[in-house]
C-alpha cells in the first residue's frame, strides 16, 4: 500500500479513536451530574438496562444465535464483575470523589491485573514492575492533594468503591481473555447489561435506595442519556473500530487521555481542584500504566 494510501485508509480509524479518547473521558462526568440527582446504583441500573436493549434490539435483527449452554455462567460472572461491581461501584464512588480522581482511579487497572499475575505466580518482566512501582509513586503524589480529605468518612467511601471497581474490572478483563474464544463478546456484552441490569434493580428495590421512576429530575434523565450514547454504544463501537483498524500500541492511547479530558472538563464544568502537584501525579500514574502495557506486550 502507497504511504498516501495507508494515511487515508487510517483517517476513519484514527477519527475513531480520537472519538473514544474524548468522549469515554467526558463520561465520568456524566457519572457526577447523574449521581448528585439520583441513587448511583439505580442510574446505572437504569443506564445498563437501556443499554442492552439497544444491544440486544440489534443483534437480534441481525438473527446473532444466543448463547448455549456453559457459556451462560461465562456471561453472567462478567455481569456481576464488569457491570454490578466494576461500572456500579465507579459510578457510586463519583458521588464521593472528584469525577477527575474517580477516572484517574479507574485508569490504574493494568497495575491489578500485574498484581493478580504475580500472585498466580506468573513471572513479570522488570518493565512491569518498574511501571508497578512508578505508578504507586504517582498516586501517592496525586493524593498528596487530598490529604485533608483522607480524614472524611464520604471520601473514604469513594476511594474504596473506585479502587474496587478497578479491581472487578481487571478480574473481568482477564476473565475476558480467557473466555472470548468461547463465545460472541460483542452480543454477551448486551446481555451482561441485561442481567446487571436486573440484579442492581433488585438491590436498589430490596434496599430501598432507588426513587420512583417519575420523581427523577430531568437533569438525571439527560446524564443517562449521555451515558448510554457516548459510554455504551456509539463510543464502545467506535472504539472496537480503531482496535481492529490500528496498533495495539496506538489504540491503547485512550487509557493516558481518558483522565486528562475528566481532570480538565471536571476543573471546568464542576470546578474541582486542579493544581501543579495533581498534575504531576497524574503524568506519572500514567507514565506507569504505560511502562506496566509495554512489560505485558514485550512479554507477549
Amino acid at each position: 500500500m502507497k504511504p498516501l494510501q495507508k494515511i487515508k485508509s487510517l483517517g476513519l480509524p484514527m477519527l475513531a479513536l480520537l472519538w473514544v479518547c474524548f468522549f469515554w473521558g467526558t463520561t465520568w462526568l456524566a457519572s457526577k451530574e447523574g449521581v448528585q440527582h439520583m441513587p448511583a446504583l439505580q442510574l446505572a441500573a437504569i443506564r445498563q438496562f437501556i443499554g442492552a436493549v439497544c444491544y440486544l434490539s440489534f443483534f437480534m435483527f441481525k438473527k446473532t444465535p444466543w448463547p448455549k449452554g456453559k457459556q451462560w455462567r461465562t456471561i453472567f460472572i462478567l455481569a456481576i464483575l464488569n457491570f454490578v461491581l466494576s461500572n456500579g461501584l465507579s459510578t457510586w464512588g463519583v458521588k464521593y470523589i472528584s469525577s477527575g480522581l474517580g477516572a484517574v482511579l479507574g485508569a490504574i487497572f493494568p497495575l491489578w491485573i500485574v498484581i493478580i499475575s504475580l500472585f498466580n505466580g506468573e513471572k513479570l518482566s522488570r518493565l512491569s514492575i518498574t511501571g508497578l512501582l512508578v505508578s504507586f509513586v504517582g498516586v501517592c503524589i496525586v493524593f498528596s492533594d487530598y490529604l485533608s480529605d483522607l480524614i472524611q468518612p464520604d471520601f473514604q467511601l469513594g476511594i474504596l468503591l473506585s479502587i474496587t471497581a478497578t479491581i472487578t474490572w481487571a478480574l473481568g478483563s482477564m476473565y475476558t481473555k480467557k473466555k472470548a474464544k468461547n463465545f460472541n463478546p460483542y452480543f454477551s456484552l448486551g446481555l451482561q447489561m441485561l442481567i446487571s441490569s436486573i440484579l442492581l434493580f433488585a438491590y436498589t428495590g430490596a434496599t430501598g435506595t432507588s426513587v420512583p421512576i417519575l420523581a427523577i429530575p430531568a437533569q438525571a434523565w439527560w446524564a443517562i442519556a449521555y451515558l448510554v450514547i457516548f459510554g455504551s454504544i456509539t463510543t464502545f463501537v467506535a472504539f472496537i473500530y480503531a482496535l481492529q483498524h490500528l496498533p495495539t500500541e496506538i489504540s491503547s492511547i485512550y487509557a493516558y487521555i481518558n483522565p486528562l479530558i475528566a481532570v480538565l472538563l471536571g476543573a471546568i464544568i464542576f470546578g474541582e481542584p486542579l493544581t501543579v502537584v495533581l498534575g504531576i501525579g497524574i503524568l506519572v500514574v500514567l507514565f506507569g500504566i504505560y511502562l506496566v502495557n509495554k512489560g505485558i506486550s514485550v512479554k507477549k
